[in-house]
């Protein structure tokens, strides 16, 4: 009687210890897990002085952080974790506006990291542009310019 008890206490004790670790063999598959803007350089290099809110959106996307502290500063972050090593690899891009709510200059990481990019370096290189060195002979358009739909409300009476 006791030898099948201290069998039967043995037994209990291996199964239960086997469940507790994993074999280095089997290893667990891990997302990549990425948040934020991903900004390219070709968005980048469309953005030109002069440029209206409503177009910085329409060429970066709406950006993670509008602080009302700062109501002339829009910040784009980029964050990525590498499921398979775990390392993580951050991106911030800052674009500022004038009085008048129109693009003056850039500051950040202006090559931004892409979803395919293999390196696994966390790089800080942030750099302001001067974006009145681009070229002068591209126009910024009108600040009042409507569109269809808003002369269509204007042409009813709103």
């Amino acid at each position: 009687m006791t030898f099948s008890r201290l069998a039967g206490t043995v037994f209990l004790i291996a199964a239960i210890s086997g469940c507790s670790s994993v074999p280095r063999i089997v290893n667990e598959y891990k997302i990549d897990v990425q948040q934020g803007n991903v900004l390219t350089q070709d968005m980048v290099s469309q953005l030109k002085p002069g440029l209206t809110k409503d177009q910085v959106r329409f060429v970066l996307g709406t950006p993670v952080l509008m602080d009302m502290f700062h109501a002339n500063r829009w910040d784009y972050v980029y964050w990525l974790k590498k499921g398979s090593t775990g390392t993580v690899v951050m991106r911030k891009f800052s674009t500022y506006f004038d009085a008048y709510d129109r693009l003056e200059r850039v500051t950040g990481d202006v090559t931004a990291a892409q979803a395919s990019d293999e390196t696994v370096e966390v790089e800080s290189k942030v750099r302001e542009i001067d974006l009145g060195s681009i070229s002068a002979d591209s126009e910024a358009p009108p600040l009042e310019e409507k569109g269809f739909f808003g002369k269509m409300m204007e042409s009813v009476g709103f």
